[in-house]
């Protein structure tokens, strides 16, 4: 398992997370990848898929781990649409604020005040009793996802 660091030896958020360093609300787990809710979410369930492995981009994975991720991420996207009661939901892949391979899997509502594209400077604060609540019900949601 790597350290807390990228291979550019520059310490990582997402790293620390996936060694228990920086506590999330988790929502998925297996050996090779982590969900958890964004700190700093678009809209309520906003989530985020990361290797455990530190990757810089999604596409610096192996061509069937890329499979692997996205499918992980049908399922979250699947279980947000069970807990939100949204069809709409939106994932992209992210490497620009943390320099680690991750896909943002985000609910969208009609009235979220976001546009077609999510805008970032548009963020929820919800309380972390709030956070725990969501999380739950994601997990929930997945297990009954096969």
């Amino acid at each position: 398992m790597a350290d807390s660091k990228s291979s550019e030896g520059l310490p990582c958020v997402f790293c620390d997370i996936v060694h228990g360093m920086n506590t999330h609300h988790i929502i998925y787990e297996d050996d090779h990848y982590l969900g958890f809710l964004d700190k700093y979410p678009l809209n309520p369930g906003h989530s985020q898929l990361i290797p455990k492995e530190h990757i810089r981009w999604i596409w610096d994975m192996e061509t069937a781990d890329v499979g692997f991720i996205f499918m992980k991420a049908k399922k979250i996207a699947l279980a947000l649409q069970q807990v939100f009661s949204t069809e709409w939901i939106i994932a992209d892949t992210g490497g620009i604020g943390v320099p680690h391979a991750h896909i943002h899997i985000i609910p969208r509502f009609e009235d979220d005040g976001h546009g077609e594209l999510p805008d970032p400077k548009i963020l929820r604060e919800i309380s972390e009793e709030e956070m725990e609540r969501i999380a739950t019900q994601i997990r929930e949601a997945l297990e009954r996802i096969h």
